[in-house]
């Protein structure tokens, strides 16, 4: 049996990596996708990578969709379009790929009467238009946040909608997942961008600046990555979610500290015994 949603337009605000992918991969599955963009350049090169069936600058090309995919930075979605809204139809189900969601909730839940605050924990360093691509969401969790005033046949449909997406479904209070997502997303990102800085400043003050850059290999590059990454996005995620970073990057402080403390004091068994630890638990984190 086809999903009322299936059986109608699906609707993505935004073309970046997360609505580029989710368009590529609808496609793929022969739904229609109607994309709104926000500038006309962008509109044409979603064109040439065929990331939509139907691209627009205008917010009717949403009209008749059944399902719709906020998929906006993180101050568009909580200061949204007055014309985004009034295009917005009253019986589609409105979800959003945001990072923090208590924010969202509290902004959305009250201008449309069937949102989801949902977010697919799957990314690229990569951005834009550019940077959508298919099978992104596969195997990756797929989490959202519904409230009391969640609808369940909507919250129903976007479990389907991340389901066919090959994700990995889950769902929990905005706040859990605010908490849970600035130990292990965005704290990480500035922790990432301190070891670019330290590694960058440490070796001006060695007069080793090129022989740090050219040592840097495979572990440097893991565990830099997400700090060379979009600019915009990790400052939004610190600002949109400070109070739970700012844990988080208390939490680490205090583990770093203590690291620390074992190297200066030579204990060295401690040292490995706590390194040993960490061994052990990184696998329960992939």
């Amino acid at each position: 049996m086809t999903s009322p949603w299936r059986s109608r337009p699906v609707g993505i605000v935004g073309l970046g990596l997360i609505g580029g992918s989710l368009g590529l991969d609808l496609q793929a599955q022969g739904l229609e996708v109607r994309a709104l963009v926000h500038r006309a350049s962008t509109a044409e090169r979603a064109q040439e990578r065929q990331l939509a069936s139907r691209i627009a600058l205008e917010p009717s090309v949403l009209a008749d969709c059944g399902l719709i995919v906020l998929a906006l930075p993180l101050d568009r979605l909580l200061e949204p379009n007055p014309e985004l809204l009034a295009a917005l139809p009253a019986d589609a189900v409105v979800t959003d790929v945001g990072s923090v969601k208590q924010p969202i909730a509290d902004v959305w839940e009250p201008l449309h009467p069937r949102f989801v605050a949902s977010h697919p924990m799957a990314g690229t360093a990569e951005a834009g238009v550019e940077a959508g691509i298919q099978g992104l969401f596969s195997g990756r969790p797929w989490v959202a946040t519904p409230s009391e005033h969640t609808e369940a046949n909507a919250l129903a449909c976007v479990q389907e909608l991340a389901e066919s997406l090959g994700a990995h479904w889950l769902t929990c209070p905005a706040a859990a997942h605010d908490r849970a997502v600035a130990l292990i997303s965005h704290m990480p990102v500035l922790v990432s961008a301190a070891l670019l800085q330290a590694a960058d400043q440490g070796g001006e003050a060695a007069d080793a600046a090129a022989l740090v850059r050219q040592l840097a290999s495979s572990g440097f590059a893991d565990t830099s990555r997400i700090g060379g990454g979009n600019p915009e996005l990790g400052s939004l995620m610190a600002r949109c979610n400070r109070s739970a970073v700012l844990e988080a990057l208390q939490h680490y402080r205090s583990q770093l500290e203590e690291l620390e403390a074992l190297v200066k004091h030579e204990q060295w068994s401690d040292l490995e015994r706590a390194l040993r630890q960490c061994q052990g638990l990184r696998p329960e984190f992939l």
